[in-house]
């Protein structure tokens, strides 16, 4: 890799830094590039990215933003995973390294606050932006049902009562 190559990919990478709104760190030493190919699937699947680099390059690209305090996890074989989605990339990481021991979870960051792997743990286990929308719009419908179910109820009393004061006519 040539020096504009470097260049290019620490500006990308500080784009990254800079934007994303959860970052995970992680070791993936022993997996193998079908499984690599695997965890890149489903993360995109769940919206988040992957990417590997040169620890080094990392570190440059991490200088000057609010997230440079992850610096010391970028030792050894290390990939990050990252999201605009505060749950997503941490979700598509726990979900293959439970699948995958080679996949270690080294902390991350969600802004500016650091996270350890436990907190990285918790994100994951919190509900998604869609699975949280479809939720509070279970919860707005349930009421609007039971309105309607209360107005129609009157009517279908009313037309109870005519049909059986019709039988006990056509019974006499």
């Amino acid at each position: 890799m040539d020096k504009a190559q470097k260049r290019e990919l620490v500006t990308a990478l500080n784009e990254v830094f800079s934007d994303a709104g959860v970052i995970v760190v992680a070791h993936y030493s022993g997996l193998s590039v079908s499984e690599m190919t695997e965890f890149r699937s489903r993360a995109r699947e769940a919206g988040a990215q992957v990417k590997v680099a040169k620890n080094r390059l990392a570190k440059l690209a991490l200088e000057g933003t609010e997230v440079s305090g992850i610096a010391e996890l970028f030792t050894g074989p290390t990939c990050i995973t990252y999201s605009d989605d505060l749950v997503a990339a941490p979700k598509a990481a726990v979900n293959f390294a439970k699948d995958n021991e080679k996949l270690v979870i080294l902390g991350g960051t969600m802004g500016e606050t650091a996270l350890d792997p436990n907190g990285v743990k918790s994100l994951a286990s919190l509900p998604s932006l869609d699975e949280l929308r479809g939720k509070l719009v279970g919860l707005m419908q349930a009421p609007a049902g039971q309105i309607a179910q209360l107005v129609a109820a009157p009517g279908a009393k009313l037309a109870r009562v005519f049909g059986a004061k019709g039988q006990e006519s056509e019974a006499a």
